[in-house]
This record gives C-alpha cells, sequence and structure tokens, in this order.
C-alpha cells in the first residue's frame, strides 16, 4: 500500500483526574474526560479556564501534577506522533514552500522522496491548496495559511487531531468557510479531534461533543451531547436552540459548580 493510501485508525483519550499548577496556581483541578475515538469534541469556556491547558497536557507539552492522560490506553509522558497540534498562530516555517511544509515531519521520520510526494499531495489536494504547492507562507491569505498547517499536521497520520482556536484570528466568512472545511477533512479521515475555542456559534457547529469549563481553577462545569444532525444549518431553530443551551451554561461557567445549572 502506497504512502497516500494509508489510513490511520483514530484514538480515544481518557483524562483521570487530571490537576496541573504552576506554583500556586491551579490550572486544572481533577478533570475527567473521556473521548471516543473519531469523536470531534470541542472545549468551551471563559479565558483562565484550563482550556488549552488541557489541550497540551494531552498533547504532551505540559505536565500533569496528579492524575494522567491516557490516548489509546497508554499513558502520555511527552509529544508524539500521534497527536498533531494545529494552533491559531499558523507556525508555518517561512523559508519552506506549501509542499516542503507538509512534508517536513514525515521527512524527519525518514520517509522517502516518493512516498514523501505522494503524502504533500494527498493532503494538499485534501484542503485544496494544490496549487500552492511551490508558495512560500507570505504568498498565503490566512486562511490558507491555516489549511496549510492542517494539512501539515494530518501528513504526520496522527490518531488525534488537537487545534488551539485555530480560526481565532480570521474574519468571520473566513472562519466559517474554515469550519466546513475542517467537517469535510474530518469526515473523510475520521481522525478523533479536539478543538479549543470561545465561540458559542463555532463548537455548536463543528463537535459531536461540547465541554463546557469554568475557571479558578480550571475544571469541567458540564459535558453537553450535540444532538443536531449533520449536515447543520446555522440558521435552523434547532441550531439556535443547541446555541442557547449551551450559552445558558456558559453564562455561569464564572460560579461555583453548585450554582450551575444542572446537566441536561
Amino acid at each position: 500500500m502506497n504512502a497516500s493510501a494509508v489510513t490511520v485508525p483514530a484514538s480515544s483519550v481518557d483524562v483521570r483526574a487530571l490537576s496541573v499548577t504552576y506554583g500556586a496556581h491551579a490550572a486544572l483541578s481533577k478533570v475527567t474526560l473521556e473521548v471516543r475515538a473519531g469523536e470531534f469534541i470541542c472545549l468551551l469556556g471563559p479565558s483562565g479556564c484550563g482550556k488549552t491547558t488541557l489541550l497540551n497536557t494531552i498533547a504532551g507539552f505540559v505536565r500533569a501534577s496528579a492524575g494522567e492522560v491516557l490516548v489509546g490506553g497508554k499513558a502520555v509522558t511527552g509529544p508524539g506522533a500521534d497527536r498533531g497540534m494545529v494552533f491559531q498562530e499558523y507556525a508555518l516555517f517561512p523559508w519552506f514552500t506549501v509542499e516542503q511544509n507538509v512534508q517536513y515531519g514525515p521527512r524527519l521520520r525518514g520517509v522517502n522522496n516518493t512516498a514523501l510526494q505522494e503524502i504533500s499531495d494527498r493532503y494538499l489536494k485534501l484542503v485544496h491548496l494544490e496549487e500552492t504547492r511551490h508558495r512560500y507562507a507570505s504568498q498565503l491569505s490566512g486562511g490558507q495559511r491555516q489549511r496549510v498547517a492542517i494539512a501539515r499536521a494530518l501528513a504526520n497520520q496522527p490518531k488525534i487531531l488537537l487545534m488551539d482556536e485555530p480560526f481565532g484570528a480570521l474574519d468571520a466568512m473566513t472562519r466559517e468557510s474554515l469550519q466546513e472545511e475542517l467537517l469535510r477533512i474530518w469526515e473523510a479521515e475520521r481522525r478523533t479531534c479536539l478543538f479549543v475555542t470561545h465561540s458559542i456559534g463555532e463548537a455548536v457547529f463543528l463537535a459531536d461533543t461540547i465541554v463546557v469549563m469554568q475557571a479558578h481553577p480550571g475544571r469541567i462545569q458540564v459535558v453537553l451531547e450535540n444532538t443536531l444532525a449533520r449536515p447543520r444549518e446555522r440558521t435552523s431553530d434547532a441550531y439556535f436552540a443547541m446555541y442557547r443551551k449551551v450559552d445558558g451554561y456558559l453564562r455561569t461557567a464564572h460560579r461555583p459548580a453548585s450554582e450551575a445549572p444542572p446537566a441536561a
């Protein structure tokens, strides 16, 4: 089987009583979360609630102070190729072309030139950027740069895609377009996806499950199943009903857990 035809199975994530502290500051406190293989989860909450810390701990960039994170049943002890990260800032190498950026991870792993070409062809086609392969990041729009970043993460064949507000710096129309692109890619690849956002609308449009978090210390307030059928219509009554439900929890996310509305 050639590299472009490889299908990597998604993986589960199991967060068990996870706490992360920085000195006297508790960034996360006793967070427990189960993510099914192939599930799309959005982490939503106010600034300081630990969304990015949780994502970075799953990625292996941050060490747990207590508790543990399991990926595919194995404890996370550091970064790994089974987890791909997409940041808000794109993080592309400006001296590489689009194609070279996508090929970077597999090249480090020793993949041969023929397979590298197959990999970059596959993922540039997936993100609709075949015509930009010889351009540099400075020659791309913000939306195009973020699609390259997604293609580069997928080229490493991760079982889990971790996304930290990847569309936060984009204008509203580009953001909605990339949300639709991401869903198309997710449906084609079926990787497990954890997506950090401040936007209720984004979470309602994208997620199978929405995790609403609280701050001081960072913890999970409620885990909501998103029952909207796909494809989702942003102007439907059902969409707005789900939006209002999530909004109700988010507005109380600064309160103690005992004052939050009951889980649905």
